[in-house]
């Protein structure tokens, strides 16, 4: 068997004289071939407790089942399934890394989001499971668009990351076009992977540039989740938030900066009668019905979330015939 790297555990010694007993323990039975799928979840579920991190448990679990390739069934079924040492090896590594708060779905590289299973990567945000609400009202306004006026609505996702938004909306809907904008390509990259991954490339169209400003035409249905965190709000957040690009964070002094910006593209780029669904932040939802104002729209509605936070502001600009 392969002894264990001599610095495996050095941060652990280093962080806390309470480690000692439990990672001399764990080494050793490492080192005898004893140190099993049960142990392993324990041993890191305290050691990321130990790091202020409140999911211990559960993330060293998705750590341990990435680490094995097994579903967490599998894992809860089989607690006396000896590891490796090179898997006990990898292992450590990963629960140092979520030790020091990094992000699960980075040190995995995957991410659940409205039932699919997405690639992600430090050049995009985490998805998020409070931004499915924007796909279920994507997905309402749309039918009722195609029911309407018998034909989809022109859709595109602004600031589109990892594609989570346009790929989940295009999957639901399998006659749907669906545009997706980002400035970087780096994110255009993560995005192209999942639209392949989940079959639905050649529905989603990626493009880089600065919010509406690459499409040709008109669009009738706009998607975003554009950052709204204000800038001096950036420091007191999460450890983990803090290894997201910021530039998908950062809102400016106020976290709407890049709202305005998209305002001020909407006129020339959205149809009469067209729709903005845009994520936004908690108590944000006053000052974007005044900035939509401007807009002379025909209706803006504030829908909180599940726990009563405003969460989406939905646009209805008016129509013309």
């Amino acid at each position: 068997m392969k002894a264990p790297r001599s610095d495996q555990y050095r941060g652990e010694r280093a962080s806390s004289g309470a480690w000692t007993f439990h990672t001399f323990s764990s080494l050793v039975c490492l080192m005898m071939g004893h140190l099993t799928v049960g142990h392993a979840v324990a041993q890191a579920a305290t050691r990321l407790a130990a790091a202020g991190i409140d999911t211990a448990r559960l993330d060293a679990q998705v750590l341990l089942c990435h680490t094995l390739g097994v579903d967490r069934a599998w894992l809860l079924a089989h607690p006396d399934t000896p590891l490796s040492a090179g898997q006990a090896a990898t292992f450590a590594d990963l629960v140092a890394a979520r030790a020091r708060r990094q992000p699960v779905a980075y040190l995995t590289g995957h991410r659940e989001f409205y039932g699919l299973d997405f690639c992600v990567t430090p050049a995009v945000l985490v998805p998020r499971p409070e931004t499915e609400h924007l796909v279920e009202r994507a997905i309402a306004v749309a039918r009722a668009w195609r029911a309407r006026r018998h034909r989809w609505p022109r859709t595109v996702e602004v600031g589109v990351g990892s594609g989570a938004i346009a790929v989940s909306l295009a999957h639901t809907l399998p006659n749907l076009m669906v545009t997706g904008i980002d400035v970087s390509p780096d994110a255009l990259a993560v995005a192209t992977a999942n639209a392949r991954r989940h079959h639905v490339a050649e529905r989603v169209r990626l493009v880089e540039g600065d919010l509406l400003s690459p499409l040709p035409g008109t669009a009738d249905l706009v998607l975003a989740n554009l950052p709204y965190i204000p800038s001096a709000d950036l420091d007191g957040l999460a450890p983990e938030v803090h290894a997201e690009p910021r530039l998908a964070l950062d809102g400016g002094p106020d976290g709407l900066d890049i709202f305005r910006h998209l305002f001020a593209q909407t006129p020339s780029r959205v149809a009469p009668g067209g729709v903005l669904l845009l994520e936004i932040g908690a108590g944000q939802g006053a000052a974007l019905q005044a900035l939509a104002a401007r807009l002379n729209p025909a209706c803006v509605t504030v829908t909180p979330d599940l726990a009563g936070h405003d969460r989406l502001v939905e646009i209805q600009l008016r129509d013309d015939n």
